[in-house]
């Protein structure tokens, strides 16, 4: 079933009419398109590549990464409500526990941006999670902790860890478009949030 409210809107506390909603009202190119972005990557016509499950739970992965928010609640709230995820909501919260970090880091090329090389955590599954996991959400979870962490680091041996994994390249782009829209959607409700606490 197709979202009939912007989820923006929804995760930020926006109604209809306040003074939020006219500021994204001006915006109304953006203010579709990310909602657009959203049903494409959570409500698809096509999910053979990166099922339903699979996208709630690197959704639900990547927002507990950067800590509780109402983004996160909404995504581990979404793999909860599928029937098919109950053993995968435990598995999840604790690899986010196991992954929370502070980034970016990683290591540039040797050039004049060397030193901007910072060290920090290479988040690996655990070995107790993987059978429960299943090997295709073991190498999302950690190419997503790449992305959003490390992406400085980021270099085809890691393409080929998702492709031996059982992802098709189709998946791949799909599983990198849904990691970084989270990134811009976690940014997006958490200023909205900060400016509608600052207006009230």
């Amino acid at each position: 079933m197709m979202a009939t409210t912007d989820i923006i809107d929804t995760l930020a506390g926006i109604k209809p009419g306040s003074a939020l909603d006219v500021i994204r009202a001006r915006r109304l190119q953006a203010r579709e398109n990310a909602q657009a972005s959203y049903l494409s990557l959570f409500e698809p016509i096509d999910a053979s590549d990166f099922s339903l499950v699979e996208r709630a739970a690197v959704a639900a992965f990547v927002t507990g990464l950067h800590g509780e928010s109402p983004v996160a609640a909404f995504y581990r709230e979404k793999l909860a409500a599928n029937a098919e995820a109950a053993a995968l909501v435990e598995a999840i919260e604790v690899e986010i526990e196991r992954g929370k970090t502070s980034g970016p880091y990683g290591a540039y090329p040797a050039g004049p941006l060397s030193i901007e090389n910072k060290a920090g955590l290479i988040f690996r599954v655990s070995a107790e999670r993987k059978a429960t996991l299943g090997p295709r959400l073991v190498a999302a979870l950690e190419h997503a902790h790449l992305l959003v962490f490390r992406p400085r680091d980021a270099a085809s041996a890691d393409m080929k860890a998702l492709l031996d994994a059982g992802w098709s390249t189709t998946g791949i782009v799909t599983l990198s478009q849904l990691i970084a829209f989270l990134s811009f959607q976690l940014r997006v409700v958490s200023g909205l949030r900060t400016l509608a606490a600052v207006n009230a």
